[in-house]
């Protein structure tokens, strides 16, 4: 099991229905300003693409706009069950979809034009293999875009979050800063060129979002979040659901209706 239980297949595989029909809204507006950064638009033939750690489709939907091929990978089944099925309801034929490891890709060397993991590689138990592989597999003169949450105090999303986590169990805890992590954009640059990548900027992007009132909020808290998921089955439903009741006290004592959350990512960019 990997230090980090959210880098373990088991969390993603009990939310990968509510992920894709409510998280996937708040991460799509980053994949689509990777899809920018590694200007598939602007190509006169169509690239092949990677997609690692493909979730539901939040990038390789998208991209399949512009691709000739795009090549998804998730090592979670319900995961890919969930891209699936909405490669078919979109009517795609240019979308493949696999279960598979980032860490080991199942694809031969530079076999794609553009590679990307959003919010996938980051929790690689071995980062610097994972970036290995995404560069293995690009032709020269291909681009990467990989994703990976800033720090908490970028955030005034996850600021709320974790505050309202606390105020449902007081042995919660904000996470600290973590500086050998890829929220530290010196550690991302770092590892994208020990990789061999070459050109390397590491871009901050910000989305806002609003929220009619706290039951609304509460509801994106708590649908498709894998580290909720893992408390459920730790204490059980009737816990969980005062915890729940909790958090939504907190949540309409401290969230005034219609105003802004925002969250920041940082979006690695490099060439091969």
């Amino acid at each position: 099991m990997p230090d980090n239980p959210l880098a373990a297949v088991d969390p993603w595989d009990l939310v990968a229905e509510d992920y894709a029909g409510s998280t996937i809204s708040v991460m799509r507006p980053f994949a689509v300003r990777a899809l920018e950064l590694a200007g598939l638009a602007d190509r006169p033939v169509p690239p092949r693409v990677v997609d690692i750690a493909a979730g539901p489709g939040t990038l390789s939907l998208p991209a399949a706009e512009f691709a000739e091929r795009v090549e998804a990978l998730d090592f979670s089944g319900p995961m890919i069950a969930q891209l699936e099925s909405a490669v078919r309801a979109a009517g795609l034929g240019n979308v493949a979809a696999r279960v598979g490891d980032g860490q080991a890709l199942p694809f031969a060397d530079a076999e794609f034009d553009a590679g990307f993991s959003m919010f996938g590689l980051m929790f690689f138990p071995d980062r610097p293999r994972g970036f290995a592989e995404l560069f293995r597999v690009l032709r020269p003169g291909g681009v990467a875009v990989v994703s990976s949450w800033a720090s908490l105090e970028r955030s005034t999303w996850m600021q709320i979050s974790w505050r309202a986590l606390g105020s449902a169990d007081p042995d919660i805890r904000t996470p600290a800063p973590n500086p050998e992590s890829l929220e530290n954009p010196e550690v991302f640059e770092r590892e994208m060129r020990a990789a061999g990548f070459e050109q390397v900027s590491v871009v901050p992007h910000t989305v806002e979002m609003v929220f009619a009132d706290a039951d609304e909020l509460l509801a994106r808290l708590t649908r498709g979040i894998a580290p909720l998921e893992l408390m459920r089955r730790a204490v059980g439903e009737r816990a969980m659901a005062d915890r729940i009741e909790a958090m939504r006290s907190y949540l309409t004592e401290h969230y005034r209706p219609g105003s802004p959350l925002t969250t920041t990512a940082y979006l690695g960019v490099g060439h091969k």
